[in-house]
């Protein structure tokens, strides 16, 4: 295997287990889209939410992670609202979830379902548990490797492909100005692994770590037109260190948001995003690394662009998920 290929690998694995979260696809926008990370968030709104994006990480480093997803949750049996802040109603949400992760000769391609069901609690707390399920595949494509030791288990061409079931369970509790969410992800590790290649699992492995988030935020309304959010979140991802990742956005008028975030050990965060109709939204961030990686890369794109399908009501800003 030549020289640069063999520091791509050892980089990527070496940052997978230093950085908590990175064997799952990391977002700086999780924030507006906790529905990657917890599936109770599954119909919170009163519109079918369909998102898509792609994150191209660490540019100007070949090799780095490129990842892109499309995801769709709607609420059922809802029922419509008397006025914009009406309290949540009791109601069950679906949803899906598509992912592919690619870095180096490495791809991840995640597919899930999801449901929910919503509770109210008081006349403005509410609660919901989320459960989702559906399939892992990891690949390495030996095609992209360049071998100079003809005893090297991957010579013989071929990929490794190992598919493996995923489970995914979530609490949340949210009002019109908090959330809190507790989940944790791949929770069956590799129970329920099947999968092909030209060598055996002894020789190499495609391992999951369970992942564990906790969320929360809130929002501050200094005036009748600017609202101030904070956010934080803690990843958990054994044997890996706890890590933290703390965030800040102000919106104007429901309509236009700029915010900064800081991710532990990583990275600095500009966001902006717009609500641009009742239909769509766009919203862009570039992370500035702060990690040794500086050196060698010239940061981090990730954009994403928002559907409200069904939306009845002309909801411009989310009424939860903000």
């Amino acid at each position: 295997m030549n020289k640069p290929l063999i520091l791509i690998l050892s980089l990527f694995f070496a940052v997978a287990q230093l950085a908590v979260g990175q064997q799952r696809p990391q977002y700086s926008q999780y924030m507006l889209n906790n529905y990657l990370l917890n599936p109770a968030i599954s119909g919170i709104e009163d519109y079918a939410d369909v998102r898509l994006s792609h994150r191209r990480q660490w540019v100007g480093l070949e090799g780095a992670p490129s990842t892109y997803y499309v995801s769709v949750h709607t609420p059922l049996n809802k029922g419509a609202s008397g006025n914009k802040y009406h309290r949540a109603l009791a109601h069950h949400g679906v949803g899906a979830t598509l992912h592919t992760d690619k870095t180096g000769p490495l791809r991840r391609t995640g597919l899930s379902v999801s449901y929910a069901y919503h509770l109210p609690l008081t006349t403005s707390i509410n609660v919901s548990a989320g459960v989702a399920t559906g399939l892992i595949r990891n690949s390495i494509n030996a095609s992209e490797l360049d071998f100079s030791n003809d005893n090297d288990p991957l010579a013989g061409g071929g990929d490794i492909n190992n598919t493996m079931l995923d489970l995914n369970l979530g609490l949340w509790l949210y009002s019109r100005n908090f959330s809190v969410g507790v989940s944790g992800a791949q929770l069956l590790k590799n129970a329920g692994s099947f999968g092909d290649g030209v060598v055996s699992s002894d020789e190499a492995t495609l391992e999951l770590q369970r992942h564990y988030f906790i969320t929360a935020s809130y929002r501050l309304e200094p005036t009748e037109s600017l609202d101030v959010i904070p956010s934080v979140m803690l990843k958990l991802a054994d044997p890996s260190p706890a890590s933290i990742d703390a965030s800040l956005r102000v919106m104007y008028d429901e309509r236009f948001w700029v915010g900064g975030s800081y991710r532990h050990n990583d990275a600095l965060v500009a966001m902006v995003g717009v609500y641009i109709s009742p239909l769509l939204d766009l919203s862009y961030s570039y992370d500035f690394t702060t990690s040794d990686l500086n050196n060698v890369s010239a940061g981090t794109h990730e954009v994403v662009l928002g559907f409200k399908l069904l939306n009845n009501r002309r909801i411009i800003c989310p009424q939860w998920v903000w």
